[in-house]
């Protein structure tokens, strides 16, 4: 299956093509939601797609690095070193040893994605290893911004569109950011074991809730009754900002919407599974059972196909890489 998406893409050089393989090999063991939604995507837009999600991957393991030996300075330098590296391999310096900032970087010259965007996710990576708390939504927002929304904007040349990139923008910005609202509630309890509360505490302590009883819950794997009302405001914000999202599926190419509305679905299903266990977050993790999963794929598979067949006789205007 890879090969056939690599050549699809275009992808032919041995070093890279391994380079792939291995963003592709991330995205299949960590983000199991996020890859079942990408089958959806036309064979020649996969890899990309994948490359993505590999160098977000890799941030990811610098900061969650659960080895007491390794510290924040060192996890910082790291970030940097990483930075850098992107920096000199979008010149044209790629290192050999490592494939998957090979594959980003193919990836961003081939649909053109402003670079500033990974400049501002690893701003905000570097905010998690010194900021464990949020005093508001705008402090949230400025975290969210770099952590979640760009990876939307990131996305959207793979997509494509129907309407100019710059009005669809903003809807891909807020798929990011629910994406991104929903793991923070369903990622409580793991969040306070990294010593971590991404939840605005001014509107936590409306309902009398901080990170004491935060960690009160977490021991006792209970969800005290006011957390549980402070826990269903988020998840009612939660849902907002998918009902914005969701206006946005019909300004992509017809070919990517099944995905982006598979990945939409599924996800937000999780909010729905938070919410029937009555926001019993703590001792269990909320997940979307693997018929539910089958049954979307399906229908988006179905989706997919059509939107394909229908581009093979295209009316009206597709913005690409190459539209200005």
């Amino acid at each position: 299956m890879i090969r056939s998406e690599l050549d699809a893409a275009g992808v032919h050089d041995h070093a890279l093509r391994e380079a792939y393989r291995r963003a592709r090999k991330l995205n299949a063991q960590y983000g199991r939601t996020f890859f079942l939604a990408t089958r959806l995507l036309a064979a020649e837009q996969r890899p990309a797609v994948h490359a993505l999600y590999g160098f977000a991957r890799m941030a990811d393991d610098i900061l969650d690095d659960v080895d007491p030996d390794v510290a924040v300075a060192d996890r910082g330098a790291a970030l940097g070193v990483l930075q850098r590296q992107l920096a000199e391999g979008l010149t044209g310096a790629v290192p050999a040893d490592h494939p998957v900032l090979a594959a980003l970087v193919d990836t961003v010259h081939r649909y053109r994605i402003d670079p500033s965007l990974f400049d501002d996710f690893l701003a905000s990576m570097r905010m998690d290893l010194t900021v464990t708390d949020y005093p508001d939504r705008a402090a949230l927002r400025r975290y969210t911004y770099g952590s979640a929304d760009v990876i939307g904007l990131q996305l959207l040349p793979i997509l494509g569109t129907v309407a100019s990139p710059q009005d669809t923008a903003p809807y891909a910005a807020a798929l990011g950011e629910a994406f991104q609202l929903t793991n923070f509630l369903r990622d409580v309890d793991e969040d306070l074991g990294r010593g971590r509360v991404y939840l605005p505490a001014d509107e936590l302590a409306v309902h009398g809730v901080d990170r004491e009883l935060l960690t009160w819950c977490r021991e006792h794997r209970r969800t005290d009754p006011r957390v549980r009302t402070a826990l269903a405001e988020q998840h009612a914000v939660t849902r907002s900002v998918y009902d914005s999202a969701r206006q946005g599926i019909p300004m992509l190419a017809r070919r990517s919407r099944p995905c982006v509305a598979a990945a939409l679905t599924l996800y937000s299903e999780i909010l729905d599974t938070i919410e029937r266990s009555d926001f019993a977050v703590f001792g269990q993790r909320a997940t979307v059972g693997n018929a539910r999963r089958a049954r979307v794929a399906a229908g988006g598979l179905l989706r997919a196909w059509g939107a394909r067949m229908s581009d093979r006789h295209p009316r009206g205007t597709s913005w690409t890489v190459g539209n200005t």
